[in-house]
């Protein structure tokens, strides 16, 4: 496996979300599903960002909403998991649970 199609930690992260998320899967969502699972928060630039080189591995995808008068008639960007998306998320549950047998509980 090439190391560029491997899924960073926050990469995983943020593909999780947009899974989760379905078709509510935009920036602010995102963002709030991450604060609320991890309890650490981010910023829209490190979201995006993230979200943009998911795209670019084939990951996700992404499309433009409708204009609405609440944004100032500005269009959300949607985002979608993809197959090879959810094929990497296999992989790294799979790694981590390879990798589960050599944690030991400190006695």
């Amino acid at each position: 496996m090439e190391r560029n199609n491997r899924l960073g930690r926050f990469e995983e992260v943020v593909l999780l979300a947009v899974a989760r998320l379905r078709e509510n899967a935009y920036g602010v969502p995102i963002r709030r599903e991450i604060a609320e699972r991890t309890g650490h928060d981010v910023s829209f630039g490190a979201v995006y960002t993230t979200l943009d080189r998911l795209e670019q591995k084939g990951y996700i995808s992404s499309r433009i909403g409708d204009p609405s008068r609440e944004r100032g008639g500005r269009a959300k960007r949607y985002f979608r998991i993809e197959a090879p998306g959810e094929r990497a998320l296999e992989r790294s549950r799979e790694m981590l649970a390879s990798m589960g047998g050599l944690v030991h509980a400190s006695p």
